[in-house]
């Protein structure tokens, strides 16, 4: 991939050093776009080659790229070699650019960069990703609205890339949340109101009767009670659970469409209650299970009885929790779906329980532990919507709406469109995917509903203005132009910069692949987008000859493509006009 021209060089320079170009592949990458004109396209690292030389041993990376540049000679691919700071930089045939990697990018749609060299080693594997995970009848908050969007892109990333992705969401429906929440809802429940708001009306239950338990011990005392009596598997509790758990899912369901999110399975900590009495006696049969003054069960991960590495598996009552249920659901989904890896997305404060989970699955005899995985990220603080505090994921949706079809309204060039409300929508996702993807995952950010909107500058409002723009030069000019072209017409400045840059697709998406990161890709997407701005005020299609303006078309069309297919990557819908 990279057209082809990244092999074809590394084959030239095999020759020359005597290792085969699959060892040499990733030592060429392309360079980025400058604002100097003429830069070459590919460079090779010396540094690369010469990794098993220890420091002192190390010759001069200058020397030896002046050196090996000299055994190099242009072909039909190559039209220029030179030398700069430890690297050879290779420029690649102007018109042989321009034609292959527009008909490259046309001809590979959706799988553009995908096919590249870059992955030819990486076998297709079975993958788990775990994300979202929303508490029922807690706040369904900000740090949910994280783990969703970078799940999904993970999710999306890696089936892109061939593999056979299960996308889970494991809903914490169990706990002594439950025992409060079935004595709450006794109290103060409505079924009507259930009915008609169920995530509402189990949150302002759950608020009440935390507060009651706090102040009067027998709310506290049925509270435990029930939550037994569910443990239990006693009817009438397990049913009225049950209802809250469906409805609540249902919600979900819906919510997750506004955000084109989809599960292949909604599991949560229910389903493990019974098996994870089962991992508390294969821990007590393998002499794991240590009972402290208190009843509790603890395991000691640190091999020497230092309590700060000890992990509480069982209450005193005998009643399961969360690492607890964890290590079941880990083993139950090996037995399941076989996996290579399996990647939990959940914020950075759970990086201690997934290390000990991660930690007991080992010493317990389970050696696939190495292929679980947590991605941690940060904490988003400052979004709060117009009514104040955030409390469930839908009032921030209806906030990015509401927002979006106001700022839509006061600008003067929005078309008019068959459904505002879904373009608003879309819309107002990407500038939120892009606020949120723009950095490192690990870092916390501080939300801004201002920065989110603005449609200049690094945004997600900017990258959909760009894809619509470009979509609607294709519906003003496509059929008379696209048949006329001469891709040989592309030598300004501004294509080539455009083709260099589609050129670092398929390394952009590698990166990713590697850290998980979005930012990459949002980066080289904003690039892009920029790259087109300026392209769109000077290469002009109207009025130009025929075999000009289809070249033109051509050009933009495939920047389009690229757009779209890194914005659907980041779980963006991109729109045609706004």
């Amino acid at each position: 991939m990279a057209c082809g021209f990244r092999r074809s060089i590394a084959c030239q320079l095999s020759r020359v050093l005597d290792l085969p170009p699959e060892n040499l592949i990733k030592s060429i990458s392309a360079i980025p776009v400058s604002k100097k004109e003429e830069v070459a396209d590919f460079q090779l690292s010396v540094d690369s080659l010469l990794e098993n030389n220890s420091d002192h041993l190390r010759p001069d990376t200058q020397v030896q790229a002046k050196k090996l540049a000299e055994k190099l000679r242009c072909d039909t691919v190559v039209s220029e070699i030179s030398t700069g700071q430890g690297t050879v930089n290779f420029k690649i045939n102007r018109e042989l650019l321009t034609k292959t990697v527009l008909q490259q990018v046309i001809e590979d749609g959706s799988k553009y960069g995908l096919k590249s060299e870059l992955f030819s080693s990486h076998p297709q594997k079975k993958i788990v990703v775990e994300f979202s995970s929303p508490n029922v009848a807690k706040k369904f908050h900000v740090g949910h609205l994280r783990s969703t969007i970078i799940g999904n892109f993970i999710a999306n990333l890696k089936e892109a890339l061939g593999h056979q992705v299960t996308r889970i969401n494991y809903l914490g429906d169990w706990g002594m949340q439950f025992g409060l929440l079935g004595t709450g809802f006794q109290l103060f429940g409505y079924e009507e109101k259930l009915q008609s708001n169920p995530l509402q009306h189990l949150f302002e239950v759950y608020v009440q009767v935390n507060k009651e338990a706090a102040d009067n011990k027998s709310v506290a005392k049925s509270a435990h009670e029930f939550f037994q009596r569910l443990e239990m598997g006693d009817m009438q509790a397990l049913s009225l659970w049950q209802k809250f758990r469906d409805l609540s899912i249902e919600e979900y369901i819906r919510i997750y469409k506004r955000l084109g999110i989809h599960f292949d399975e909604y599991s949560g900590e229910s389903f493990y209650r019974e098996k994870s009495q089962e991992v508390l006696k294969l821990l007590d049969s393998k002499g794991l299970l240590l009972k402290t003054i208190k009843g509790t069960a603890v395991v000691d991960l640190s091999g020497n009885g230092d309590p700060s590495s000890a992990c509480t598996v069982m209450r005193s009552d005998g009643t399961s929790l969360y690492a607890t249920r964890d290590l079941a659901a880990a083993i139950d989904r090996m037995d399941k779906y076989n996996f290579d890896t399996m990647i939990y997305v959940a914020d950075k404060g759970q990086q201690k329980h997934f290390q000990q989970v991660f930690q007991m699955l080992k010493i317990m005899g389970y050696d696939w532990a190495e292929r679980c995985q947590h991605v941690p990220f940060g904490v988003v603080q400052g979004m709060k919507t117009r009514r104040g505090d955030v409390t469930f994921l839908e009032d921030v949706l209806n906030e990015i709406q509401l927002r979006m079809l106001q700022n839509m309204a006061s600008i003067k060039t929005t078309k008019e469109l068959e459904n505002p409300q879904e373009t608003a929508e879309r819309v107002g996702l990407a500038a939120l995917i892009i606020q949120d993807f723009r950095g490192l995952l690990l870092s916390d950010y501080q939300f801004s509903w201002d920065r989110v909107f603005q449609s200049r500058g690094d945004t997600g409002v900017f990258l959909q203005y760009t894809h619509a723009r470009l979509h609607s030069l294709e519906e003003t000019f496509g059929c008379g132009y696209l048949n006329d072209s001469n891709t040989a017409c592309l030598q300004e400045p501004q294509s080539v910069s455009i083709l260099q840059h589609l050129l670092r697709f398929d390394e952009v998406l590698y990166r990713s692949s590697l850290d998980l990161q979005p930012r990459h890709i949002v980066s080289y997407l904003l690039t892009l987008s920029h790259l087109a701005a300026v392209a769109h005020k000077t290469l002009q299609i109207k009025g130009s000859p025929p075999e000009v303006a289809g070249a033109r078309l051509h050009l933009f069309k495939a920047v389009r493509s690229v757009l779209a297919n890194g914005m659907k990557l980041l779980g963006i819908t991109p729109v045609c006009k706004m």
